[in-house]
């Protein structure tokens, strides 16, 4: 059996990459131990220097397994598990986030070179690297709200920490965004034709000192931002922080831009665009790292509660009929006390912390 990801150690350089072509290189639990593992390793290693986060090329260059850095995490395993105990479900969000916690603090320089789909888990992988590379190639998103689950590894803290409301029009609607509009709003720190890839990573085995100079050496300029010519749209109409209030706007305004995002919130789960909105309220709030995925660790154990997550990934995962039965169906039935009882703290018993030792940023 292949290993469904690679760590080593090339010429001081700490490396991590990908190996599951056929699931988009999804993590898995078990994936998510191997990589903590190695980063635990490595740090108390004077020989690494740098550490390198990538996906190894699909076999024989099938184009069909060649589309994508990481797509997220195993939801299949996520939903087996919400349906019965969720005990597996919790103990994969608690695994996970501590390797987005450890990968935010780490003390060694991480590049993640982005190249393809970037999602979900592919997102907490990849944003607490210090220099991360977008080409082409990269499709990025937080598409959670589709499924009944919301922006999480992270998310509560990095998208409200964008520029504008871009983080907002993200968590709610789930858009995908290019590598040029990574790049114009700080999603990547470098833009780079997937063609000089391979060189680039050469030059940075042969090289690893002087990372920031090989990456800044290999940077081009990306084409014009699609998202950039859309910001005062998304800092206009998503606005407010009240989903009712988006939608209000949005309708008011009446333009195609404004039809197709209306269009788009209608497929999404109401419950868990409301979530998504809170959780970057609350996260923009949180001090720390380690307190923003303690937040999402607790709002992940209520959801998968909920009936809309078992139920989203049905309808766009499994059956495919993109007919999910949200519940509740509308916004306005979405209480606050509901949401505020997804958010309540969990007991000290039951929540989520650090691993032991290290340290938060």
């Amino acid at each position: 059996m292949t290993d469904p990801v690679l760590t080593f150690i090339e010429n001081g350089v700490g490396r991590i990459r990908l190996n599951r072509p056929r699931a988009i290189h999804a993590l898995t639990p078990e994936m998510c131990v191997a990589i903590i593992d190695a980063l635990l390793g490595w740090v108390k290693d004077d020989s690494v220097v740098a550490v390198m986060i990538d996906h190894l090329p699909a076999p024989d260059g099938d184009p069909k397994l060649s589309r994508g850095f990481c797509a997220g995490g195993d939801i299949a395993l996520i939903a087996n598990s919400a349906k019965t105990d969720c005990v597996d479900a919790e103990r994969f969000f608690s695994i996970e986030y501590r390797m987005n916690h450890l990968l935010f603090v780490y003390e060694k320089p991480i590049v993640a070179f982005m190249d393809g789909i970037v999602m979900g888990g592919g997102v907490g992988l990849s944003l607490p690297a210090r220099y991360r590379v977008a080409t082409e190639r990269t499709t990025f998103a937080m598409p959670e709200t589709g499924i009944g689950l919301f922006p999480d590894v992270g998310g509560g803290w990095y998208l409200p920490r964008l520029p504008g409301r871009v983080g907002a029009w993200l968590a709610a609607t789930g858009a995908r965004i290019d590598g040029a509009d990574c790049a114009a709003v700080g999603i990547a720190t470098h833009y780079m034709p997937s063609e000089a890839l391979d060189a680039v990573k050469a030059r940075v085995l042969t090289n690893p000192w002087d990372l920031t100079l090989v990456l800044d050496a290999a940077s081009a300029q990306p084409p014009a931002s699609k998202l950039v010519a859309s910001r005062a749209d998304i800092d206009r109409l998503f606005a407010s922080d009240r989903a009712e209030d988006i939608v209000a706007a949005l309708e008011a305004d009446g333009g195609e831009w404004a039809q197709k995002q209306l269009s788009t919130l209608r497929t999404k789960s109401p419950q868990t665009i409301k979530v998504a909105l809170r959780q970057l309220v609350e996260g923009a709030a949180k001090s720390s790292f380690a307190d923003n995925m303690a937040m999402e660790y607790g709002i992940a154990c209520a959801v998968i509660r909920r009936p809309d997550f078992v139920e989203g990934v049905r309808a766009v995962i499994v059956d495919k009929d993109n007919a999910p039965r949200w519940n509740p169906a509308t916004l306005e039935e979405v209480s606050d006390a509901m949401i505020d009882a997804i958010f309540e703290p969990l007991p000290a018993d039951k929540s989520w912390t650090p691993l032991p030792d290290v340290a938060d940023a």
